[in-house]
């Protein structure tokens, strides 16, 4: 069995205005148990190899149906609420500790709909016991939605491989400690980077300085469920050393890939600030911020490949 919860404390500021981070209360307990990650022994005869613990593609096709069958998940919406439990409740059922950190989001227009401010949340979730201020990486990907759209491929598909790369490694640990955040307020509320991409530059603002030294990566899953070949994109033209680790990834996992730039998702939060990151995702496709966007335009075969993907990144 893994070791009893400890008490985790990540300095986080409520807002981007507060000065002092605030002390987090401890969260409540797993809802269930956590497998046990298996420990080596010495044993006079060594035991056959385990099968290792693959990234699986149909349990995050069934998170994307459930999420979108909750329909649209605007940011401040009961729905958006009602996504958020469901998911901390499979994080703490994995055994990871989780946190709730408030977003505060103004009015505005979201894809031609008016939408009230509010507050929306991010959902970190966290091995027990990491420090924050040792090496880390990130993966998170947007929880929301904009409001017309029940948001299969945008974004329950990213939220999917989110998921189901921190249960796989419920059996195993990645090579650095990783800390999974499903961001609030991803959705622009008007134009410009100051109007969109709420969770993550709240949860950036929110860093002290010895995590962001600590930190070593950031990947944004964001429209992950399209196509056949992934794209891996840098924010910036000359940033390309971690998209490069990226591809590298892909290229272990015989995965195809491409490189872009974009700066349309989360990662651009961190690397505005000075942080690492990257984007995978991005493929064009016809039912995007429509009410069309449902399960039946994810493929389960390009969710098995950013997982892949991911996994081999976090292994390295």
């Amino acid at each position: 069995m893994r070791a009893a919860l400890a008490a985790f404390i990540v300095l986080l500021a409520v807002a981007c205005t507060s000065s002092t981070p605030p002390r987090l209360p401890s969260p409540a307990p797993p809802t269930s148990a956590p497998q046990p990650r298996s420990t080596p022994t010495s044993t006079s005869s060594a035991a056959p190899p385990s099968a290792p613990v693959l990234f699986d593609s149909r349990a995050a096709l069934q998170t994307v149906g459930h999420l979108a069958g909750l329909g649209p998940r605007e940011a401040t919406s009961p729905a958006y609420l009602r996504a958020l439990t469901w998911l901390e409740q499979r994080f703490r059922a994995a055994g990871y500790q989780t946190t709730r950190q408030p977003v505060r989001v103004p009015s505005g227009v979201s894809w031609g709909v008016a939408v009230r401010a509010g507050t929306s949340w991010n959902l970190l979730a966290a091995e027990p016991g990491l420090t924050p201020s040792a090496p880390h990486r990130v993966v998170g990907a947007h929880l929301d939605t904009v409001p017309q759209a029940p948001g299969a491929e945008d974004n329950a598909s990213g939220v999917s491989v989110l998921l189901g790369t921190a249960q796989l490694y419920q059996r195993r640990a990645p090579k650095l400690p990783t800390v999974f955040v499903a961001f609030g307020a991803e959705e622009p509320r008007g134009d410009g980077d100051n109007r969109h991409h709420y969770g993550s530059r709240t949860y950036v603002a929110s860093l002290p300085p010895a995590q962001r030294r600590a930190l070593r990566g950031m990947v944004s899953l964001d429209r992950v469920g399209v196509g056949t070949v992934v794209p891996i994109c840098s924010a910036q033209a000359d940033a390309v050393a971690m998209r490069n680790e990226l591809r590298a990834a892909a290229a272990r996992t015989r995965v195809p890939s491409r490189p872009c730039v974009n700066r349309s998702s989360d990662h651009w939060s961190f690397v505005r600030s000075g942080l690492p990151g990257v984007r995978l995702g991005s493929t064009p496709y016809a039912e995007y911020h429509s009410a069309r966007d449902l399960p039946r335009v994810v493929s389960p075969d390009q969710l098995g490949r950013m997982g892949r993907v991911v996994t081999a990144w976090l292994d390295s």
